[in-house]
């Protein structure tokens, strides 16, 4: 029964399940049911057996919900993909489900504190490097140096904790700084992040594999090629979820903050309780060796080195979205305690390397927290089996520590996309409601970044904390500049600006030191880096500007203005032909079917056929075949400026062209055709003032009977 309404004098829908639906719903669905016969005379009832899955769904007046039936698509090619990706990633989550995405302070701590709580593993180490070129007699300088970098973690910390509350909506340095500094600023900040987010990625990467390798020296060789592994599987799960990725995370950080504690505790018992090995360590002196003497730049050097620490403190005024409510108040707590275990590990570390006496190796193997361990628990009883669990703790803290960048990068980069210095796909979330493009652009990124340095992290670390110290300080600064426009409006405005006068002052001094001591060793790029993207998202901007106020076409805005012109490309008179000609001459009677003439005799049997299928239907003077002769043997040059020619001189009509396509029923058939449809689409597509229709025709792969023209 096509329409029930017209056959009777009243009808009701009625679902399957008895109830009266709309009649609107009616049109939505494939109408599978009986027929019944009403109470009385002249009524029926037309009961719907709704499909299983629809993929639309009415939600209210004038208003459809897609299903999920709608996201699968058609196709085995699609579908195969679309099942294998719903595997990797998990189902699609609705929009509305963004807020059960948040996170506790349970699992927020792992999640944006990763970064930061890693650093302890190579920090004291990379001090030790480089204060090993003045000679063992001065290592003892790591732990003064150490308790600097302890003093500015806390300057840090407690200048952002002014700035959670003063920016609940997240952004960090970017968003503070543009607000109160103004947009280049902002930018510089935006562009010192994302260098150091991917620089994060790939420095807690390889610091990573190079651990285990310290534990499996036979997997040497395999280094890049485990690197990379890695950034792919933290990457397939960032793309289930921030929910999802924090439960996972949250292990492999909190194993090892306790097997950290553990071996600090042990460590210094055995030395200052038990006095199993002396006080302080002895530092033997390396043999053949020529020592450079001790001055300030080297020592500066190391100071700019172990503020490698530093980084990641950030990632949680960032991220305050992300947690649950109260959101600030949350976000604060989780970056105390971030502080106070990054504090008291980094600390523990180095005073144990200065109790046993560890030196660093140049070649990172075996690294100095693995020494520390080996005599920790080495001749201790039963702690001997602590020493496998440590390394495997240091491995997974290192390699996922690189998720507090694919928290914030894709945050990040979602927030310079909104404010149009990105490409507008940034702003987009995934299936799982994740920032996708961003979280696979961090990916390729880091990918690069391992394979071009051959995933060295001596070589890495020293770009590393420059971008991070520049955006510390410009958020400071601009801190400094939003208590003082709030000036008398709120309480105790001269404290606040003080202390974050001294974050910016301190961390300006710092971000100094390190693009000094790091410049020839590499943090040169990062410095050429920041203008070259603030350039890039400055160009970004004025595209889209360009975009907004231009993207509009030569169509008049009002329907009864338009007058209508087509021209159909034509290769022969067939019947999708014909059925392109009906098309345009219900649109318009001003319709031109125009053959380039490669071939005369093709020329000449289009023109029989043509003058057959006019006395077919008529006369008709307006619809009218145009033969181009190409000597040449052009198809697309010819056409196009016959185009051009016909919209200069009818300005005042919207010209349309009409493309009959074929669709193939398998990709691979597409090979057997020239794709002239497809191409000639694509160069219009660069010609103003043209409209372009396509009339799809789609082969599905059956022999029917051929159907003879009509005439």
């Amino acid at each position: 029964m096509d329409n029930p309404d017209k056959l009777f004098n009243r009808v009701t829908y009625i679902g399957k399940d008895g109830a009266e639906i709309q009649a609107d719903d009616y049109d939505l669905q494939t109408p599978v049911g009986e027929e019944r016969r009403g109470g009385r005379l002249g009524d029926m009832r037309y009961v719907i057996i709704r499909p299983e899955n629809p993929p639309l769904r009415r939600v209210g007046s004038g208003m459809l919900e897609a299903t999920e039936a709608a996201e699968v698509p058609e196709g085995r090619l699609s579908q195969a993909a679309y099942w294998t990706k719903r595997a990797l990633i998990g189902v699609p989550l609705a929009s509305a489900k963004a807020e059960h995405e948040r996170l506790s302070k349970f699992k927020a701590l792992p999640l944006l504190s990763s970064d930061a709580i890693s650093s302890v593993a190579f920090a004291t180490e990379a001090i030790l490097i480089n204060l090993a070129a003045a000679g063992p007699a001065h290592l003892g300088l790591t732990l003064p140096i150490s308790l600097v970098i302890i003093l500015l973690l806390c300057i840090v910390t407690i200048s952002y904790r002014q700035t959670i509350p003063a920016y609940p909506n997240g952004g960090g340095s970017y968003t503070v700084a543009r607000e109160n500094l103004g947009k280049l600023p902002g930018l510089v900040a935006a562009a010192a992040l994302l260098i150091d987010y991917v620089l994060n990625v790939a420095v807690c990467i390889s610091a990573g594999v190079l651990n285990m390798v310290s534990l499996f020296p036979e997997l040497h060789g395999s280094i890049v090629l485990l690197d990379i592994a890695l950034v792919v599987l933290i990457t397939l799960l960032n793309l289930r979820g921030v929910r999802e990725s924090g439960s996972i995370f949250a292990f492999p950080t909190y194993f090892f903050v306790i097997n950290a504690a553990l071996l600090i505790g042990v460590g210094l018992f055995k030395a200052y309780v038990t006095h199993h090995q002396p006080i302080i360590g002895t530092f033997a002196p390396m043999k053949d060796t020529v020592f450079e003497p001790l001055t300030v730049l080297l020592v500066l050097r190391a100071f700019a080195t172990g503020c490698s620490a530093m980084t990641g403190v950030e990632a949680i005024s960032n991220g305050v979205p992300i947690f649950k409510k109260p959101e600030t108040r949350n976000a604060s707590t989780t970056l105390t305690i971030m502080a106070f275990i990054l504090g008291t590990l980094f600390l523990g570390i180095t005073l144990l390397a200065m109790t046993y006496g560890i030196e660093a190796h140049p070649s990172g193997n075996p690294t100095v927290v693995a020494q520390i361990a080996l005599k920790v628990y080495s001749n201790s009883g039963p702690f001997i089996v602590l020493f496998p669990i440590f390394q495997l703790a240091v491995l997974g803290i290192l390699a996922l520590s690189a998720e507090t960048s694919y928290a914030d990068f894709p945050r990040l980069a979602s927030l310079l996309a909104h404010d149009g210095f990105l490409p507008r796909q940034f702003s987009f979330r995934g299936d799982r409601l994740a920032f996708s493009v961003g979280i696979i652009a961090l990916a390729v990124m880091s990918c690069i970044l391992l394979i071009v340095f051959e995933g060295s992290t001596d070589a890495l670390i020293n770009l590393f904390a420059v971008g991070v110290f520049i955006a510390f300080t410009l958020s400071q600064a601009g801190m400094v500049m939003h208590w003082w426009h709030l000036r008398g409006t709120v309480k105790n405005w001269r404290r606040s600006i003080m202390i974050n006068g001294l974050g910016a002052s301190t961390t300006a001094i710092v971000a100094m030191i390190i693009a000094a001591m790091k410049f020839v060793e590499g943090a040169w790029i990062v410095i050429l880096l920041i203008p070259l993207l603030v350039l890039m998202f400055l160009s970004i901007e004025h595209h889209y500007h360009i975009f907004e106020s231009e993207r509009t076409t030569d169509v008049p805005a009002q329907p009864q203005q338009i007058k209508h012109r087509v021209i159909i490309p034509i290769d022969r008179l067939d019947r999708v032909t014909i059925q392109s000609l009906s098309y345009a001459r219900s649109i318009t009677r001003h319709v031109t079917a125009v053959h380039v003439v490669v071939n005369e005799e093709s020329a000449l049997k289009i023109r029989q056929d043509w003058m057959k299928w006019q006395q077919y239907i008529g006369e008709d003077e307006e619809t009218r075949l145009l033969l181009i002769e190409s000597p040449y043997r052009s198809l697309f040059r010819p056409l196009l400026a016959y185009i051009d020619t016909i919209r200069k001189r009818h300005p005042d009509e919207t010209l349309s062209v009409i493309l009959p396509e074929f669709v193939v029923a398998h990709w691979w058939e597409y090979f057997l055709h020239n794709q002239t449809v497809l191409r000639l689409k694509a160069k219009l597509l660069f010609c103003p003032g043209i409209v372009v229709i396509n009339l799809p025709q789609h082969i599905r792969g059956k022999q029917p009977a051929l159907r003879p023209l009509p005439w």
